[in-house]
């Protein structure tokens, strides 16, 4: 994957401590790392102090000569903030495991991939929806998304019962799944 060249310069100006780069960095990715920290049950505080340890974390990787992104900076500073704040949550418990083994069982590598596997699907399965048609995106829309009843569903795409429904869901569902898994192999 090759790098957007607007991020690569933000790399750039971060690493030679550039002020416009690091809080064009801040403004686009601080609001992500807040929501995944408060979600996680922490403080605007505990979600100041991660994005802060990301910064530097990342600050570090981008003075090393040897670093290359190969993800979307989103997708580094979301892997690299969680991994923290994962292990800032373990470390708050009472019984405090080594440190080399919280390291051990998050990687910011594997998270890097496995969020990259995650965006993967999201996108192949958002075309495979696309390309699914009425009135099979809709009701699975009103059912997945919208988390409408069977007997609502019914109502509204004009089916005699919520029996029906369901049937005409698992069909457009199956077919869902041919064309997700059609575009997920040709990836």
């Amino acid at each position: 994957m090759s790098v957007d060249p607007a991020e690569r310069d933000l790399l750039t100006g971060l690493g030679k401590k550039d002020t416009t780069a690091t809080e064009t960095i801040y403004r686009r990715h601080y609001s992500m790392v807040q929501s995944m920290v408060l979600a996680g049950n922490g403080s605007i505080d505990d979600a100041r102090d991660v994005f802060q340890e990301t910064m530097l974390v990342l600050y570090d990787k981008v003075r090393n000569p040897g670093f290359e992104l190969t993800c979307l900076l989103k997708t580094y500073i979301y892997s690299v903030a969680r991994r923290l704040w994962l292990k800032r949550r373990q470390l708050s418990q009472k019984t405090v495991p080594a440190l080399e083994d919280i390291e051990e069982t998050v990687s910011v590598e594997e998270d890097v991939d496995a969020t990259e596997n995650a965006e993967s699907a999201f996108l192949i399965m958002d075309k495979a929806m696309a390309g699914l048609g009425e009135p099979c995106r809709s009701l699975l829309t009103a059912f997945y998304l919208e988390k409408r009843s069977m007997s609502e569903i019914a109502g509204n795409f004009g089916y005699t019962n919520a029996e029906n429904a369901k049937n005409q869901k698992y069909k457009c569902l199956t077919r869902l799944k041919k064309l997700f898994f059609a575009r997920y192999k040709s990836q």
